[in-house]
């Protein structure tokens, strides 16, 4: 080869820069496709979530992944408070797997029960829950714990009947609500009866006294309100009272005293009231973004108190990283969006109203609890659902996700879908019954009254005229 014959590389090169088009096509093609393939995807989602049962396959996963998540978590942050107490790491995770097995029961029992049963043992289901919140208050049957008279402790299980109450009130409301919804503009039907039997569960939990279970109550109230169409000016006085509540609760017992004015100055007593909190900050920032491994954790080796409970998120923090706390976040920010596409697409009243305020209320427990790990709101002890250890939280939360879930399965698409082809594999599995289309109730025609009888001298008289012409 001589100096002057070109080069393989040459002729490639002359050959490229004699078809510009076909390099300028190459390049649009690898820019289309990217896009290509998230127009593919986002189609694909957005025909999957077209489909009939997408909220009640969502509803089962979001509870699963929760599910899954809390035992991890709580068998890592309980391991060592299990070794210290017992000879066994597995105590308090035992007792966990028996509450979440005992609440799959119950999940499954609203899952399957028609909601019209339902809604028609609402009303026991509240006077039940009401006569529960006052034998907690006798010294004989309720237990005090942590300076709260609030359990019913049968050997060593708990109980704790303000969560009963919650989803008493929920159901038991939008039933009210629902029948009076014509008379809804005046204040009198709007307000009686719901209001004072909530201010009644109100006045009775603040005697225990816990201040989670009355902040968690007065968001059911206010849920109920809201999707029911009350008036902007009634929140603020709502808010009026639970704030006064709140301050009363808040200083009527020291440690509660203590806890607020440690969350307003931090830096007067960071060993004392304000420990637990500085604790939480340190244990998430001490994850970073990949956290430092599952059960590596430091800080429940008794630096953070409670952990396995009240400040699981921390701990979420710590071992999983940001990305373990983002999907935390997730869960409960999907449970928002599914809750309300529950309600939207639902046209049975009750349905609706129900299903809203079942999902703020798990949504904003899981807010007000992360609210106070992170230092934006003071500790008020309230668990984040299905991930904080606890009997009773857990229990009573798989069955409002099993009520949802039964929500879910009453769309209209939903209900045609089953009714048609069949209740599919999980269906026949859980031995659902089909569900029934909603048939709204039929409108009574206003009783006319009775004309009055005339006396025998309108009889004499004959009969009478009116003004503008003869009768």
């Amino acid at each position: 080869m001589t100096a002057l014959e070109p080069t393989r590389t040459d002729r490639e090169t002359a050959d490229e820069a004699s078809k510009p088009g076909d390099t300028a096509r190459k390049t649009r093609k690898k820019t289309r496709e990217p896009r290509g393939r998230i127009a593919a995807t986002r189609s694909a989602l957005t025909a999957w979530l077209g489909r009939p049962l997408a909220s009640f396959h969502l509803v089962l996963a979001i509870c699963a992944l929760l599910i899954v998540l809390g035992l991890v978590m709580v068998l890592s942050a309980s391991s060592v408070i299990s070794l210290n107490k017992d000879s066994s790491a597995y105590t308090v995770f035992g007792k966990q797997v028996i509450f979440v097995l005992a609440g799959l029961i119950l999940f499954w029992i609203g899952l399957r029960v028609p909601l019209t049963k339902i809604r028609a043992l609402s009303p026991i289901a509240l006077w039940v829950s009401v006569l529960m919140l006052v034998l907690v208050l006798i010294p004989g049957l309720g237990s005090q714990i942590n300076g709260t008279r609030s359990w019913f402790t049968i050997g060593p299980v708990g109980f704790q009947p303000v969560e009963v109450a919650k989803l008493a009130l929920a159901l038991w409301g939008a039933h009210i609500l629902v029948v009076k919804r014509g008379l809804l503009g005046q204040y009198r039907h709007l307000l009686v009866p719901v209001v004072p039997a909530a201010l009644v569960m109100f006045a009775l939990v603040m005697l225990q006294p816990d201040l989670g279970g009355t902040v968690t109550l007065g968001v059911v109230l206010i849920a109920l309100l809201w999707f029911a169409g009350a008036q902007l000016r009634l929140f603020g006085a709502l808010a009026l009272g639970g704030l006064a509540g709140i301050v009363v609760l808040a200083i009527g017992t020291d440690y509660r005293l203590s806890r607020v004015l440690s969350f307003l100055s931090p830096e007067k007593d960071p060993s004392g009231a304000a420990y637990q909190a500085n604790q939480a900050l340190y244990a998430l920032a001490d994850g970073g973004l990949f956290g430092r491994g599952l059960g590596q954790g430091p800080s429940k080796w008794q630096y953070l108190p409670n952990v396995h409970n009240d400040f699981i998120f921390a701990l979420i923090g710590e071992e999983l990283g940001f990305l373990g706390c983002a999907l935390v976040l997730g869960l409960f920010g999907m449970l928002a969006v599914v809750g309300m596409r529950v309600a939207t697409r639902n046209i049975d009243p009750w349905i609706r109203l129900v299903a809203a305020t079942l999902t703020v209320w798990l949504v904003a427990q899981a807010a007000i609890n992360i609210g106070y790990v992170v230092n934006l709101l003071p500790v008020t002890g309230i668990t984040l659902p299905l991930i904080s250890s606890g009997g009773t939280s857990v229990v009573i939360t798989l069955l409002v996700f099993g009520v949802l879930a039964n929500c879910a399965r009453h769309e209209p698409e939903a209900v045609a879908a089953l009714r048609s082809q069949g209740p599919g594999r999980f269906g026949r599995l859980m031995r659902l019954p089909a569900p029934e289309p909603y048939q709204p109730p039929t409108k009574r025609r206003p009783v006319r009254p009775p004309a009055p009888s005339r006396g025998p001298a309108d009889r004499r008289r004959g009969p009478r005229t009116r003004r503008g012409g003869t009768s």
